[in-house]
């Protein structure tokens, strides 16, 4: 009869997963007593979580996934064991490229905004794993480079979900094939997670230092005598993924009561470290009073990519400090004195102050060539989203809303594309402090609550620049120079008058360069989107050429940029009187 019972009950859930929506319970809450045991290799996990339902019907099913590598031992509620079915799904929102699923069946169904509460218990092993990526073509060992989570004997780093699902997530699955669905899902994921929290007591086995993500909870210390226990909390998956690290790290303090761990014998790189977090002051705090602190955390991989979260910086360290490891620096502590539950105005930002610390370090032109090296990939991705956000929402006017920056999730598309918008701003506006300082997130419950703070310091309407780049999404601009017209002067110049056509859907202000015998002179031009506008520049000889857009501007096109003026057709200049 038992048998005929657990039959009975996997059969009903594996009727379920045909009709399963993997995305309608949010995961509102975590509490999680973590225990990662270096020698082994492994991580045992048990705890609470509380999911919400926000799809727009009742649920009786839903999934719990975890990477393949871990096992579920338990799915609980009320301490009374509930009946699921476990699977494997593949899915390279793990890096094992696999999750092992749990399908969970629940005594009643739960209505649209009611929550459950689980008990879960799972545990496995997290090695070094590169399945995704080799198995898609990536050279072995520039995948470690770049999938370097582990748990080991020597050294311990885990990420989380989008590297490895070391607690539990619900994702339709996504491979790294099909174009950008795993940063589609994981985006998917991080806006349903916005404001989600997590509690974690994490505890290790090896007497070296525990690294979390996050704020540290003393008072939820079950021993606060032993440094082998940790409790800390996470807010905001929306913006950040929680990780951790485990190994004998030396520590440095920096500015800020930030840190620096490093990893022994290693004490002259992260004494660079240090010396450059001194020189970096990106922006005062914005959003919030007070000043956020960044653990900067070693990898034991020398080329290991870095990664940033909160409070937390994952990364190689060298003496001197190379170009790249500044920036990646800089972005990171960015991201702790920038407060902002959207997603553009914080990523925006982190990114916009790497462009002030190049601008600051080489000149304008050094921004101008790292701006110019991302317009091709955001090009291509603006195609992408148009065409994918359209089949979803099934008007162009639905397509320009859903994709719009002030609904953006944490993705690399809306990163580089706010990049370029906060950049824009700067352009039109100049210096953007007073505003960023004046910025409260708790505030900023209107679309148009950012917009109301830059206009006065611009002194005028910025309305049709957020409605085509922040609260839509209108594509990119395509300029051209329409026709250049040179007039000579009494005094032996040139007024030159030149019409620029904007063949895009977002209007932008664009530089227009006019180069002379004798000079170049540069004014900016607003032109709106499928328009065309004119503007008088003086040069003080005979006119060659026009260039519309310095690359300050991101376009769909620059093949029109260059408008060659014909001496032929060049009035000769009058005679002083």
């Amino acid at each position: 009869m038992k048998f005929v019972w657990v039959a009975c009950v996997l059969s009903a859930c594996a009727a379920g997963c045909l009709a399963l929506d993997r995305e309608a319970f949010t995961f509102a809450n975590y509490n999680l007593h973590v225990r990662i045991e270096p020698e082994q290799r492994r991580l045992a996990v048990r705890g609470t979580i509380t999911l919400r339902n926000d799809s727009g019907t009742p649920q009786r099913n839903l999934s719990l996934q975890i990477s393949s590598s871990l096992g579920w031992r338990s799915v609980e509620r009320s301490h009374h064991a509930l009946p699921f079915l476990s699977q494997s799904y593949t899915s390279d929102i793990d890096h094992t490229g696999v999750l092992s699923e749990a399908i969970v069946e629940l005594p009643e169904a739960v209505p649209p905004k009611g929550t459950v509460g689980l008990e879960v218990g799972y545990e496995g092993v997290i090695p070094l794993d590169t399945t995704r990526l080799t198995r898609i073509g990536v050279p072995e060992q520039e995948a470690r480079h770049t999938d370097w989570d582990q748990i080991s004997d020597s050294f311990t780093a885990v990420r989380g979900v989008g590297y490895v699902a070391w607690y539990p997530v619900a994702i339709e699955a996504a491979s790294l094939s099909d174009a950008n669905a795993v940063l589609d899902a994981l985006g998917r994921w991080k806006a349903r997670e916005a404001d989600a929290s997590m509690t974690v007591v994490l505890e290790s086995t090896r007497d070296e230092t525990l690294l979390f993500s996050g704020t540290p909870d003393p008072a939820n210390v079950p021993d606060p005598e032993t440094a082998k226990v940790g409790a800390f909390t996470m807010l905001r998956f929306g913006t950040d993924v929680p990780a951790f690290a485990v190994a004998s790290y030396h520590k440095l303090t920096a500015r800020l009561n930030s840190s620096v761990e490093y990893l022994p014998g290693q004490q002259d790189s992260a004494q660079a470290c240090v010396d450059m977090m001194a020189q970096l002051d990106p922006f005062s705090p914005v959003g919030r009073d007070a000043v956020g602190t960044l653990q900067v955390v070693q990898l034991l991989d020398p080329d290991a990519a870095a990664f940033s979260t909160q409070g937390m910086l994952l990364t190689p360290l060298a003496a001197p400090m190379t170009r790249e490891a500044e920036l990646t620096l800089i972005y990171a502590l960015t991201r702790e004195r920038v407060w902002s539950r959207r997603a553009w105005i914080k990523e925006g930002l982190a990114h916009y102050a790497q462009l002030l610390h190049i601008e600051q370090q080489q000149g304008r032109q050094a921004v101008l060539d790292y701006l110019n090296a991302h317009r091709t990939e955001l090009a291509e991705a603006e195609k992408e989203a148009v065409t994918r956000s359209t089949a979803d929402t099934g008007t162009p006017e639905g397509s320009e809303t859903a994709r719009a920056l002030l609904h953006s999730g944490d993705n690399l598309y809306a990163q580089t594309k706010a990049m370029y918008v906060w950049w824009m701003l700067r352009d039109m506006v100049g210096e953007l402090n007073p505003a960023l300082q004046s910025y409260r997130a708790s505030e900023d419950q209107d679309p148009a609550y950012l917009e109301r703070l830059i206009e006065p310091l611009a002194r005028r309407d910025l309305g049709w620049f957020f409605e085509d780049w922040v609260y839509h999404d209108r594509g990119l601009p395509d300029f051209r120079v329409a026709s250049v017209y040179p007039s000579p002067t009494g005094q032996g110049g040139y007024m030159v008058t030149v019409t620029v056509e904007n063949l895009g859907s977002a209007g932008a202000e664009v530089p227009v360069t006019v180069r002379a015998q004798d000079g170049t002179a540069s004014k900016r031009l607003e032109v709106r989107g499928k328009s065309k506008n004119s503007i008088r520049i003086m040069v003080p000889s005979l006119p060659q050429e026009v260039v519309v857009n310095d690359g300050s501007v991101p376009e769909t096109e620059v093949s029109s940029h260059v408008f060659e003026v014909q001496p032929t057709k060049v009035p000769p200049a009058l005679e002083p009187h």
